[in-house]
């Protein structure tokens, strides 16, 4: 009668141990399935910005011709987002491209007849929230990501994690070192 209890209480430890793994696996495929839902739409509000530039450009040219430098190089680092095979080059030419854009706002504040065009500023006020989507999205990535390494880090899914192969990513979108100083304003 007592090997019976134990041989039960084996039995309920073991289906308890095999459905904590169960749970554990499932949780760490939901996060990883949430990390790469979360990148498609990174890439999908960086495909917007992608197909905005052009119309921004195209305006900008018109009033700017000399400052074409600057043009050139975004329109450069566009093609180089379009042409990006994996998640790191497409976070690298993201990241440069936001940079780039940075600086064309830079030539736009010197011409106040382009500030003034209605079309302009249709386009500057969609790259703005388009910079904004981005930016919230970014987030939601590297939210996913970091809720995706503490399952795969944390006891007991990482027996599971370990078992079945899943590890750590380190493709977190980080601020470039010249975005932590204060930027100067001038006037």
């Amino acid at each position: 009668m007592n090997s019976k209890i134990w041989l039960w209480a084996l039995l309920g430890f073991v289906a308890i141990f095999v459905l904590m793994l169960i749970g554990s696996y499932n949780g760490l495929m939901a996060a990883n399935v949430s990390i790469d839902s979360s990148w498609a739409q990174v890439e999908n509000q960086l495909q917007r910005r992608y197909d905005l530039i052009p119309n921004l450009v195209n305006t900008v040219k018109g009033y700017a011709k000399h400052e074409a430098g600057v043009l050139e190089e975004v329109t450069r680092l566009r093609s180089q987002w379009g042409e990006a095979k994996d998640t790191p080059s497409k976070v690298k030419a993201a990241n440069e491209m936001e940079s780039a854009l940075g600086r064309l706002m830079v030539v736009i504040e010197k011409y106040p007849d382009l500030k003034a065009n209605e079309g302009f500023l249709k386009l500057q006020d969609e790259l703005a929230g388009t910079e904004n989507r981005i930016a919230v999205e970014r987030m939601r990535y590297n939210d996913d990501v970091r809720t995706y390494n503490l399952k795969v880090q944390s006891f007991p899914s990482n027996l599971m994690a370990g078992i079945m192969g899943f590890k750590p990513k380190d493709a977190y979108f980080k601020a470039k070192e010249e975005a932590k100083e204060p930027p100067k304003v001038e006037f």
